[in-house]
């Protein structure tokens, strides 16, 4: 579980400091992105959410403090788990679910759904 956790806390400094080398450590190269916030089904390959996050200010570099949490975690296995989290980024509160699978180099992130829970 320490692994899973060191997986996790890695996802949040990549999402905090929109640093897209601890992104790449921790998601699969062909994850996928979903939300359906706006009503229909929106899909985004790994490859573009990176691009996206690399153009963001990070909430780190204007002085937020992270603020995220683990709300669940669920092993299906010893090498497979879904993880709720609830992440702050700006004025954007989101909850994701990310799907982790282990393998010999780690646990990875092979899918993220995330949702846009609100505004503070």
């Amino acid at each position: 579980m320490n692994d899973l956790i060191k997986a996790i806390n890695l996802y949040f400094e990549g999402i905090h400091e929109c640093d897209v080398s601890k992104l790449k450590n921790v998601f699969h190269k062909e994850s996928s992105l979903f939300d359906a916030d706006n009503g229909k089904i929106f899909v985004e390959t790994i490859d573009s959410f990176l691009k996206d996050v690399s153009k963001r200010t990070s909430p780190a570099s204007v002085g937020q403090k992270m603020k995220a949490e683990v709300l669940m975690i669920d092993y299906l296995s010893d090498t497979s788990a879904t993880v709720k989290i609830r992440i702050q980024a700006h004025k954007n509160v989101f909850v994701d679910h990310l799907a982790f699978v282990k393998d010999l180099n780690g646990w990875k992130i092979v899918s993220k759904v995330w949702h846009l829970e609100n505004e503070v």
